[in-house]
């Protein structure tokens, strides 16, 4: 999916999570066009596992670049934004080292021009190696929820402690919210009680919007 803006002024490539359909953020997409941004966001396939292959990481790795070699103005800056697995996506092409077991590292390519990432309930598991997120150097503002038993708030303050030191990170954990509270158009069979939910998902596009061109 491509959104364009007549006077753009950052590119934001957009990672979904595990199912795929980034329309389930159009919203939020389309808020960040009306603030001078093309946004940039593939489909994917479905992820039907909790513990996605290799293959399909690799895959969703290489559909990322490829995604942003059909933009006509490669100059502007790259901002990144993922939900779930998807911010995982987004922290391997920032440099960090996904490692599928203690074995096996995947091989991705960092994507140069990387200058900010928006990190939406991130599946860290993947960086606990020594050294996995040493490679990472830019700006990054996170967002857990309290309530979420997907990737519960640990790994986002994983990630925070790993990076606080040599980066700038933006830390959000959010009372009450779960792992889905974060989309606007939720999966099917899925609830969301997050009370409040509409004003929370139109607060979270404004801060996003203010973190990526600051």
């Amino acid at each position: 999916m491509l959104l364009e803006t007549t006077k753009p002024s950052l590119i934001v490539l957009f990672s979904v999570g595990a199912g795929g359909n980034p329309e389930s953020h159009l919203p939020l997409l389309t808020s960040l066009t009306e603030h001078g941004c093309i946004v940039v966001a593939p489909y994917f396939d479905r992820l039907v596992s909790p513990q996605p292959t290799s293959d399909a990481l690799l895959l969703r790795a290489r559909q990322l670049h490829l995604a942003l070699e059909f933009i006509a103005c490669p100059n502007l800056p790259i901002m990144g934004i993922g939900h779930s697995i998807g911010a995982t996506m987004l922290i391997a092409l920032a440099g960090g080292q996904v490692w599928i077991d203690v074995k096996q590292k995947l091989d991705i390519k960092p994507l140069e021009y990387l200058n900010r990432l928006v990190l939406l309930t991130p599946a860290t598991g993947f960086f606990q190696a020594p050294g996995a997120l040493d490679a990472v150097h830019i700006p990054i503002q996170i967002w857990s929820g309290t309530n979420d038993v997907i990737t519960p708030p640990d790994q986002s303050n994983f990630l925070k402690q790993q990076l606080e030191n040599s980066i700038p990170v933006d830390m959000r954990t959010i009372d009450g919210a779960g792992h889905f509270s974060f989309i606007n158009t939720l999966p099917p069979q899925i609830r969301d009680e997050f009370p409040n939910r509409k004003d929370f998902l139109i607060n979270l596009a404004n801060e996003i919007q203010s973190f990526i061109v600051s």
